[in-house]
């Protein structure tokens, strides 16, 4: 896919497809959203997609029944592990934050929120190298433990937990945009400088996950996918192209 946009305004923006159809529009709305950044293992991805207690989101599935009362995990060491770590201290037993180095990335006031809880613990200078089932098959498959190894001894052991929550951050799915002339900010997101969903070329709008590094939640991007609509619908009559 390519988009090539009309910067001067002499004309319809150009979107060449994947499969090589050519589509002329004079207003465009971006929203290819963000995908989670996941660890990469075979085991985790496997419990992921069969709702197994692997996921990347805990605002999203902290709150479900399985995850109540037990003993969860979260991997990362930024703001949004944090904020991840402390809304799931409202449900887990323990939650135990796994990080690869011996200090965190992310604020001390979003460190201390989470490090003052009584459930809160923290395993320094680890990595999650496997997922453990309980050896159901297909959909009735549940994480049981997570691997650790230690990143500077290379020791492993098991950690008994029934919900592993990566916090590792996104990617917005913005890369195939880079050369259209587009600002990003320095996450790669969409840079849209005001409330509106206004980009810097005249005629293009952005909505959701592809320029929210911020909240990233089905509602707020619908809500930006309203606005979006506006705005192109409000440019287009301005232009008396409606």
């Amino acid at each position: 896919a390519r988009c090539d946009f009309n910067k001067d305004g002499s004309g319809p923006h150009v979107l060449h497809t994947s499969g090589g159809k050519e589509v002329r529009a004079h207003a465009v709305i971006i929203a290819t959203g963000a995908t989670a950044n996941w660890l990469g293992l075979e085991s985790e991805m496997r419990l992921a997609t069969a709702g197994g207690g692997v996921s990347a989101c805990a605002v999203c599935d902290g709150a479900l029944p399985i995850f109540r009362d037990q003993e969860l995990a979260v991997v990362g060491g930024g703001d949004t592990a944090m904020e991840e770590a402390t809304y799931l201290t409202k449900f887990a037993s323990t939650v135990h934050l796994i990080h690869r180095r011996d200090e965190l990335r992310a604020s001390k006031v979003m460190q201390e929120r989470f490090l003052s809880k009584p459930n809160a613990k923290v395993h320094w200078n680890k990595q999650v190298v496997d997922c453990l089932s309980d050896g159901k098959e297909g959909m009735n498959e549940k994480l049981r433990a997570v691997v650790l190894e230690d990143t500077k001894t290379g020791e492993r052991s098991e950690l008994t937990v029934k919900g592993l929550f990566i916090a590792i951050g996104h990617t917005p799915a913005t890369k195939f945009l880079m050369d259209s002339g587009l600002e990003f900010d320095g996450a790669g997101y969409l840079d849209l400088k005001t409330r509106h969903s206004n980009t810097n070329i005249d005629g293009v709008f952005a909505a959701g996950d592809v320029a929210d590094g911020e909240y990233r939640q089905a509602v707020t991007a619908a809500g930006m996918g309203c606005q979006a609509a506006l705005d192109a619908e409000r440019w287009l009559g301005a232009k008396g192209l409606v």
